[in-house]
């Protein structure tokens, strides 16, 4: 019983290590504007991910130059162009890249590809199927923005949503709105330092406070009185510096925001091992909720929505990642509570779980405060 314990203490430890090396899934952002029968792209691609796929570090020194990237431009055209297709009232639209530059978003370089696709006919519905990265990386996304007469829309592309459909005289309000709710949702579940830190606060919520320990919670209801109170505490905070940092009203570098992210992990888990502050953690959840709407307000502003977007996505995005830290609320408290006096949750779950992120947490914040990243333009 016990080998069976150290070794998934081993494997969850490994895992979350491995994903201590990457501080975010891979995205693209892909801009669409039609005029007549032509359909002007712009395509921002991450540097670090052309790196892995087509392998931009010439001289293998950790770096990636301007010098290196110029010379791959055909490659990197290639690359991308055998990954979209774009069609008009069902008639292929052929693309051709016109101009590479290199555009700074908040988690680093991208190649920015300009790009041309020429429709037989005036485009009345416009079809992109795209499939970029989804065999190196089955969690990136692809984020599209289309712009028309009557607005901009926006839609996600992932593994199971490769091809996407613009109608140009019709923009959905709603459908945007769907559209930044699940990626609000999917972005709670992927972003492991946010999911670190909701866990961290969280894992003491079927307990109680007894000195410098922790000893098993007599109430259900009492645990549900305090994970709400995080919850809404964490809620009213990120939300708050979500839309400030989206409306740039107020903007912090991206490095800062990161490791600050790190550093609260590590201080939240850190509580749960030496208790300093136990009573009132929702305080806790609440200031570092703060940062955290900064890091969550990348992804809406890399994608440069105008002002009359904004709206929708902060509502639709805003109200995905509420629904999806609920999910988990639910899915936790109560095989947590019904576990809280078991040494499988106070010894393994609660006490070696809170040590993991603490490490894990470091090895964030190290890579983050140093910047060790591939980058160097």
């Amino acid at each position: 019983m016990h080998r069976l314990v150290r070794f998934f203490m081993v494997l969850f430890l490994c895992f979350l290590t491995a994903q201590a090396h990457a501080d975010k899934f891979s995205d693209s952002y892909l801009g669409l504007r039609i005029e007549a029968a032509t359909v002007h792209g712009q395509w921002d691609i991450a540097l670090r991910d052309l790196d892995v796929a087509i392998g931009l570090d010439m001289n293998g020194n950790g770096e990636i130059t301007w010098n290196e990237v110029r010379s791959r431009h055909p490659d990197i055209s290639q690359y991308a162009l055998s990954r979209l297709a774009i069609s008009s009232n069902d008639k292929p639209c052929p693309v051709q890249v016109t101009t590479q530059q290199i555009e700074r978003h908040s988690d680093g370089a991208y190649a920015a590809l300009n790009f041309d696709a020429l429709c037989p006919d005036i485009v009345q519905r416009l079809e992109v199927r795209y499939n970029l990265l989804f065999d190196i990386d089955p969690q990136h996304k692809g984020l599209v923005k289309f712009n028309s007469a009557n607005g901009t829309s926006t839609a996600v592309f992932d593994p199971e949503h490769r091809t996407q459909s613009f109608m140009p005289d019709q923009t959905s309000r709603v459908e945007q709105a769907m559209q930044f709710l699940k990626t609000g949702i999917w972005h709670i579940w992927i972003g492991f330092d946010h999911l670190l830190f909701l866990f961290s606060l969280l894992l003491p919520a079927v307990l109680a406070p007894s000195g410098t320990h922790w000893r098993p919670g007599e109430s259900l209801k009492d645990a549900a009185v305090d994970v709400l109170k995080i919850v809404t505490a964490f809620t009213i905070a990120h939300s708050l510096t979500l839309t400030l940092s989206t409306l740039q009203l107020v903007t912090l570098p991206a490095r800062w925001v990161e490791s600050a992210i790190a550093a609260s992990v590590i201080v939240a888990a850190l509580n749960n091992l030496y208790p300093l502050v136990q009573g009132r953690r929702w305080v806790v959840a609440f200031l570092f909720g703060l940062i955290h709407g900064f890091g969550f307000a990348s992804v809406l502003a890399d994608l440069g929505l105008p002002a009359s977007s904004l709206a929708v996505a902060l509502l639709g995005f805003n109200m995905g990642v509420e629904i999806g830290q609920m999910a988990i609320v639910a899915a936790f408290l109560p095989i947590a509570y019904a576990l809280r006096q078991t040494w499988f949750y106070r010894r393994l779950v609660f006490t070696a779980g809170s040590t993991m992120i603490v490490a894990v947490g470091t090895v964030w914040l190290i890579q983050r405060a140093f910047d060790l990243s591939l980058i160097d333009i």
